[in-house]
């Protein structure tokens, strides 16, 4: 009873946070007119998520957050469409595997409408590209109907260990929800269900791409599941995986049949609509293959990513610039668009505008192509060290003009 809530408690903050938001004008002092004319070439982006945020869960909230975003000169959204189990619009896939065709609160809150729909319309409107973000990817917590209902397509750990601690948000991170099961990249009805989301989405709705981030992947404890063995064997003359799951062979064995199910996905979603963006928001190269699996820099060299949105989620200046300087960083950049993931603050963790300020001029000094900033809730929610009106003013102040997003890369 406790934990429900505690739940609670944390949904009707963050709807307090969104009811809370002020609507003053947007104003800035900075800037000629000239100035403000000018068009540049920049990646502005924002993740919108459900995870302690309730921008998604009130009537208005969507309406104000494009609003804004488009008031302050952002250029790309990326909204949460696949979450703890849940589609975040209209699926017939999930719902014939689920019984669920959308994720059951977002329903009853905006009376059974389509909240992607909405989201598109409204964007679109203001000229927004809109890139639906499968946030869990191959992650699902342990007790989701997903996991209940296909107990097989689960990979699990050495003695049956089936979740890992994942980091998730402080606000929510009490020791029960952090546990998660992992969906068995390497399983082809895995496989067929995640690329018929992903599909879903780009038939049914007018979007720019689909986006992927660090938890499309394998937890490399993960692997020792009676289907990934058979496989292994059958691939090995019958020799069972070794048990140190760090194994150089094994370790590249699994990555690389993820690399092969994510060429899967780009070859489909290029198939109906050649011009969609392939977006990949992972963490660094080494923590991403070490403990992920995720061999994001071979995917970039076979062409498999049109867009990389790396997580740099650090306070320390000097290991913020270490992060982006990183060779596979900078291979990446001379191949495909590459941005800055920025965070923004959480209720635990809350970022001063001058730090923000100070990443972006970095980006912007290593010629990158932007930025997508994590999260809608902490840009200049009350949920910030300063005042919205102060934050709205210094993120005008940085983004005085409009940007187009770039669709190749720049002349060096």
């Amino acid at each position: 009873m406790n934990r429900v809530l505690r739940r609670c408690f944390v949904l009707f903050l963050c709807l307090g946070f969104v009811f809370s938001l002020t609507v003053l004008p947007i104003s800035s002092t900075l800037g000629s007119s000239e100035k403000a004319s000018l068009v540049t070439t920049e990646i502005r982006g924002v993740w919108l998520t459900n995870v302690a945020s309730g921008v998604l869960f009130v009537p208005w909230g969507i309406n104000r957050a494009i609003n804004q975003l488009a008031a302050l000169n952002f250029n790309t959204i990326y909204p949460v469409v696949w979450n703890r189990g849940y589609t975040f619009y209209k699926s017939d896939v999930a719902k014939s595997i689920t019984g669920e065709d959308v994720q059951p609160f977002l329903n009853f809150v905006h009376g059974g409408n389509d909240v992607l729909a909405k989201l598109v319309r409204l964007a679109k409107n203001q000229d927004l590209s809109v890139i639906p973000w499968f946030e869990y990817g191959l992650m699902t917590p342990p007790n989701s109907k997903l996991a209940k209902l296909k107990p097989e397509w689960l990979t699990i750990g050495q003695q049956g260990i089936n979740s890992v601690n994942e980091n998730l948000p402080e606000e929510i991170n009490d020791g029960v929800f952090n546990r998660q099961a992992w969906l068995n990249p390497l399983h082809p009805q895995v496989q067929k269900f995640l690329k018929s989301l992903i599909l879903e989405v780009v038939k049914n709705y007018n979007i720019d791409g689909i986006q992927l981030d660090d938890h499309f992947g394998m937890p490399v404890e993960f692997g020792y599941d009676t289907f990934t063995i058979k496989l292994y064997q059958k691939e090995h003359l019958g020799k069972s995986p070794p048990k140190d799951p760090f194994d150089g062979e094994w370790m590249r064995w699994r990555a690389d049949k993820i690399t092969n199910f994510m060429f899967q996905i780009n070859k489909e979603v290029k198939a109906i609509k050649p011009h969609a963006k392939i977006s990949l928001s992972p963490n660094s190269q080494y923590f991403a293959y070490k403990y992920y699996l995720q061999d994001w820099e071979n995917w970039v060299k076979k062409g498999l990513v049109d867009e990389l949105i790396l997580q740099v989620y650090r306070d320390d200046k000097n290991s913020f610039i270490a992060e982006i300087e990183k060779p596979a960083v900078q291979l990446a950049l001379t191949k495909i668009p590459v941005s800055i993931g920025i965070s923004t603050g959480t209720l635990i963790n809350p970022v001063e505008i001058n730090r923000i300020k100070e990443k972006v001029q970095i980006v912007r000094e290593h010629n990158f192509f932007g930025f997508s900033f994590f999260y809608w809730e902490s840009l200049w929610g009350y949920i910030s060290p300063e005042s919205p009106q102060k934050r709205r003013n210094a993120f005008l102040e940085m983004f005085y003009n409009k940007a187009v997003k770039p669709l190749k890369l720049k002349k060096v």
